[in-house]
């Protein structure tokens, strides 16, 4: 049975997003696209031979023609057959009323399509003969559609939440000239930062996940191909504890799992990895691209942000960023309220960036102009502590400094460090991390936890925490954070993680309704996350060198910890929490250095303790 419903959670994750979360509707929507649209599916040829299996949707209306908006996923076109419709196609629901041509397609090696699938598959940049990429398959796919599908207005757009997002960021180096528009959204830009690795440390959040991507199949399939390990309780924590060394976790998978094996032969960041990353590909794109992003985003955050900043920094086209309070694929739903957490940030957001935002991106370069002028910001962002939208010609705007704060002893956090030498220290015991959440369940991908209360960490003696004063005027934080860490271990090897947190007034009132807030918490001096990174200590100066820590000598480590726009309001604290374990989102660092963690014998993991020195810092970005 959790095998069903784990399947149920890793499709939610990363499918098509108007699956992420059914909602009651009536007999009418659930049949438009099927009164609306024509359904056709084909096996389009690569230029190797392959065959992948596309679902077109056309509309009956053909009195008019129609541009083309394509999405290629791993996570299936289903339903498939002919007479089989989606409840909804399109980015959003606007623009599936107002009528386009909407193509899905299984990519090589996955669901119904023939070849062998490679994850995050290499990019070639010059492709000789019948050499094939997702690039080159997005390029093939394009020419056999605006040549073979009726009543298309010879534009197409691509789009994709997390791994299709992936896709679509993969579709603008196809160098098609149909290819007008992209909106890459949650894109994974690299494994090794996305997902499953965090700076070298590996997501025990996704190691079930290992099984959608690790199994492979050697023919067309319409039903999954993949089961996933029953973990035989409720209590995630307590079953990753339990379960000890990495080494211990090799029960549940065969070396079939082709993913999992390379994740353990490749624990830094090596050619393997190297190859696969997209981010460095992104020079002289042509099509106008809109990357979009949640604030929130457990999964990825690292992919929208490098993606954007490279494409800006690299290229001349029409290129935007938007960035909302949602976590991962919130803008692609329904939900009037936003909430994610125990923190509500508005009603209808998430519907005025399809219909504002979105909606308008696509129709101007695929139906409209298509000259530049969508009157639509170059950056939309959403400032999580004021709860509203800020527009910006540039982002990190362009208007903010760099400011330090220090982490002083007696849990101080000032913008000026003590001249003496100071430490502020504690024990970090691998037989007892710290949770990532005080929630006891099973969860796939969390997200939740990205605005938790923090106050249950912060109470911990593993865990150190550094505060302001409370603030005398509001304080915006607008562009990335940078923790410059200057540290000591008994032991060889440590993570280390830092949080940025808000810490409310004390007289914040909880709603009444208790709508939002779970029923243990209240608002009053809640501790809201905002942002947090980890980074494995081995990899402090080099992702693919790794090397281990000299017991007791001070050694300087910079966390950085992607972008926010969030405002610090007046009578809030800043406070920033360091820890070691980060459990069981992260795996446990056995805290003595060993070449391979996933090798890792049990007699390898030793309570250490840690110290961070005075002149460690923060750096923050400050809009001004």
């Amino acid at each position: 049975m959790l095998a069903i419903i784990a399947l149920t959670c890793i499709q939610c994750k990363k499918t098509e997003p108007s699956e992420l979360t059914k909602e009651t509707t009536t007999k009418v929507e659930d049949t438009y696209v099927k009164d609306n649209y024509s359904k056709k599916e084909v096996m389009i040829e690569m230029r190797d031979g392959i065959k992948l299996h596309t679902t077109i949707y056309s509309p009956k209306d053909t009195s008019k023609s129609y541009p083309i908006l394509m999405m290629r996923t791993p996570y299936s076109c289903r339903p498939y057959g002919a007479d089989e419709f989606k409840t909804k196609i399109s980015p959003n629901k606007y623009l599936m009323e107002e009528g386009n041509i909407v193509v899905y397609q299984d990519v090589r090696g996955r669901w119904n399509s023939e070849g062998v699938y490679d994850n995050m598959r290499a990019f070639i940049p010059n492709k000789t003969g019948n050499q094939t990429d997702e690039a080159s398959d997005t390029y093939d796919t394009i020419e056999w559609l605006i040549n073979n599908v009726d009543n298309n207005n010879g534009n197409v757009g691509t789009w994709g939440i997390s791994y299709p997002g992936f896709y679509a960021t993969y579709s603008v180096l196809s160098g098609h000239p149909a290819l007008k528009a992209a909106s890459p959204q949650a894109c994974i830009g690299d494994f090794y930062f996305d997902d499953f690795i965090h700076n070298g440390a590996f997501l025990l959040s996704y190691w079930r996940a290992t099984s959608v991507f690790g199994y492979m199949k050697d023919t067309p399939v319409k039903e999954a191909w993949y089961e996933f390990p029953d973990i035989g309780t409720e209590d995630q924590y307590q079953f990753f504890l339990d379960a000890g060394p990495l080494k211990n976790l090799d029960k549940y998978y065969g070396e079939d799992n082709v993913f999992y094996e390379q994740i353990k032969a490749h624990p830094n960041y090596d050619e393997f990895w190297q190859r696969r990353g997209i981010i460095q590909h992104l020079k002289d794109i042509k099509p106008a691209t809109m990357i979009v992003g949640g604030l929130f985003d457990a999964e990825d955050l690292y992919g929208p942000f490098e993606t954007y900043e490279t494409i800006e920094e690299n290229s001349t086209n029409y290129n935007t960023v938007v960035f909302g309070p949602w976590s991962h694929g919130d803008w692609a739903r329904t939900k009037e309220r936003q909430v994610i957490g125990n923190i509500h940030f508005g009603d209808h957001i998430s519907e005025y960036f399809q219909k504002e935002i979105e909606t308008p991106f696509f129709n101007h370069f695929l139906k409209g102009a298509a000259n530049g002028n969508t009157a639509l910001p170059e950056a939309h962002m959403f400032d999580t502590g004021k709860k509203e939208w800020v527009s910006f010609e540039t982002w990190p705007p362009a208007q903010t400094v760099t400011e330090s704060y220090f982490m002083q002893p007696y849990q101080q956090l000032t913008q000026r460090a003590n001249r003496m030498i100071a430490t502020s220290d504690f024990v970090s015991d691998p037989k007892k991390p710290v949770p990532y959440s005080e929630d006891i369940k099973v969860v796939f991908t969390p997200r939740k936890f990205m605005t938790d209360d923090q106050r249950f960490a912060a109470r911990r003696p593993d865990v150190l925490v550094f505060e302001t004063n409370i603030l005398e005027e509001d304080v915006t934080l607008a562009g990335d954070i940078m923790a410059k860490l200057n540290v000591s271990t008994t032991g060889t090897a440590a993570d280390w993680i830092v949080k940025v947190v808000d810490v409310f007034p004390g007289n914040t009132e909880t709603p009444t309704d208790n709508e939002d807030v779970q029923d243990h918490l209240k608002l009053s001096n809640y501790h809201m996350m905002v942002r947090s990174e980890t980074i494995r200590g081995r990899f402090r100066n080099s992702m693919s060198k790794p090397e281990p820590f000299v017991p007791n000598q001070k050694t300087a480590v910079h966390v950085k910890l992607q972008d926010v726009f969030h405002t610090f309001k007046k009578g809030h604290k800043i406070q920033i929490q360091v820890q070691s374990t980060f459990f069981p989102y992260i795996d446990v660092n056995p805290q003595t250095y060993v070449d391979n963690i996933f090798e890792a014998d049990d007699s390898d993991f030793k309570t250490q303790t840690h110290r961070v020195y005075n002149d460690s810092s923060i750096e923050f970005t400050i809009l001004k």
